[in-house]
């Protein structure tokens, strides 16, 4: 007897076996137990992708205690067919990342911010890669696309982290901006890695057709997201409103990534080149911060289902990736990527001459992984697709089990960075000092305090504003008046 998802029975007994009803229920049904999982991980101080993936992970031996003939409770060719989703997911990460490619902050923040971060990556890269092709031997293509992943860095439960302490300073300025280039190094890093992983992959040598094509494919999709990020200056003047705006940006990375899809390649380089082209010719930084509004129900259902085709039973079962066990691979790389990050960003301080407390702290910072790294492990997978086992299952098992490790630990580590930095404490005179306050020896204890409470309120207030939703209001706010004013002009003339 052939086993069906929990969905599927369901439906059948209901004696109804509509696809469409199947999906919109799976899709339902994971938004929903995703919303629900990070109602814990918000108690646990832990970022959502977390509760995603976990969630994803647990489905399915959660229902294992059902009977034996049902599998899951997500119907697998529902889960199969939304395959799409990672290249959505990554446009959108991409196209975000594409912000912090402005040349007048770049200008501020000097060379010294990219040299660190050059140097905390391509450690990273280097240290996973000699661990896994040299000491495990592990095939080259495996171990270049999972160094190549050993980049990227998940800034959610850093930022997260900086907004609970109230942490301010270079230390601070240097950490979020190491983390936003992070992304950038990653993305550029996994081209060319999966590039040269297909080549020898296929093994038919060094040719035009397996070198030269995919270099010209990935050249044409860079020139269209440049072009794309020029037609988005003009498809949104000021003028346009802010649903209408949003509408267009969707249609453009939609349209970007079916062009990137019938070349075969990925759209990552090319959105990120269009969101950089964009911020620089239009300053607009408000369409960033709506689709980062727009974003979260896709991202979680990507997520959710990443977490699904978690390979559980290879670290059980001792699959062996050549002649070493998954399980050990993965601690290697969670371990090898910690130390790569340090020693990296130590190196890339001293030769910058950064201040003592960067150079020996910010590599604590740069910890977590999840959302960039998953995405590109998620497509890594699809282009390394071997037998269920073997180099795409593996490849995505290894990053998703770390990725959870990384957000467990990662958190810790960042608060661990900022306290021994000194850039936050608990001391109210450190918080607030009392000359900020005019007229502060005049004041009794009492009212020193409260004053001196008064300015953190504030602050708080301002810091932990969600500009998306500010967007997002501001988009809503213009529609109500939109069609208020109508309505009224209507009456009128009537």
């Amino acid at each position: 007897m052939i086993n069906s998802s929990l969905i599927e029975k369901i439906t059948s007994s209901l004696g109804v076996e509509n696809l469409i009803s199947m999906t919109i229920i799976s899709i339902a049904i994971i938004l929903m137990v995703g919303f629900l999982a990070t109602r814990i991980t918000k108690k646990l101080k832990l970022p959502n992708v977390t509760a995603y993936i976990i969630v994803g992970v647990l489905l399915v031996p959660i229902w294992k205690v059902m009977p034996n003939d049902i599998d899951g409770i997500i119907p697998s060719n529902i889960i199969n067919g939304m395959s799409f989703l990672s290249d959505i997911a990554l446009a959108f990460i991409a196209f975000s990342a594409g912000e912090f490619f402005k040349l007048e902050i770049l200008k501020k923040t000097g060379k010294n911010v990219i040299i660190i971060t050059i140097f905390e990556a391509m450690f990273a890269i280097i240290l996973v890669f000699i661990l896994c092709y040299f000491a495990l031997g592990i095939s080259i293509e495996f171990s270049l696309v999972l160094a190549a992943l050993a980049s990227a860095t998940a800034p959610a439960s850093t930022i997260m982290t900086i907004k609970q302490t109230k942490a301010k300073g270079p230390f601070v300025n240097t950490l979020l901006e190491v983390v936003a280039l992070d992304d950038v190094v990653s993305l550029i890093a996994y081209s060319i890695a999966i590039s040269i992983a297909l080549v020898i992959k296929n093994g038919n040598g060094a040719s035009f057709s397996n070198i030269g094509l995919p270099i010209i494919k990935n050249i044409v999709c860079l020139g269209i997201g440049f072009i794309f990020g020029f037609l988005l200056k003009f498809m949104l003047p000021k003028k346009r409103t802010t649903d209408n705006r949003l509408i267009i940006l969707i249609a453009f990375i939609f349209s970007f990534c079916g062009i990137c899809s019938l070349l075969d390649q990925s759209p990552l380089l090319g959105c990120m080149a269009m969101g950089m082209v964009y911020i620089n010719v239009s300053d607009d930084d408000k369409l960033f911060k709506q689709l980062n509004y727009f974003s979260p129900p896709i991202l979680l259902c990507f997520f959710v289902m990443s977490g699904m085709k978690f390979n559980l039973n290879a670290f059980t079962n001792f699959t062996m990736i050549g002649y070493v066990p998954l399980f050990v691979v993965a601690l290697v790389y969670f371990i090898a990527r910690l130390i790569g990050k340090y020693i990296g960003s130590y190196t890339g301080a001293h030769i910058t001459k950064s201040d003592p407390s960067i150079k020996k702290y910010l590599g604590l910072g740069l910890a977590p992984q999840a959302g960039v790294a998953i995405g590109l492990a998620y497509m890594g997978a699809r282009i390394l697709g071997d037998a269920p086992g073997e180099l795409g299952d593996s490849l995505q098992t290894i990053i998703l089990a770390s990725s959870v490790l990384y957000e467990l630990v990662g958190p810790g580590l960042a608060k661990l960075s900022l306290y021994l930095s000194k850039s936050y404490s608990n001391d109210l005179d450190i918080l607030v000092p009392k000359e900020e306050i005019s007229g502060y020896k005049e004041l009794s204890d009492v009212d020193l305090l409260k004053a001196q409470i008064e300015l953190i309120r504030k602050d708080i207030d301002t810091s932990f504003i969600n500009e998306a939703e500010d967007a997002f209001d501001e988009a809503a706010e213009d529609y109500y008046n939109e069609n208020h004013f109508n309505n009224r002009f209507i009456n009128t003339k009537r």
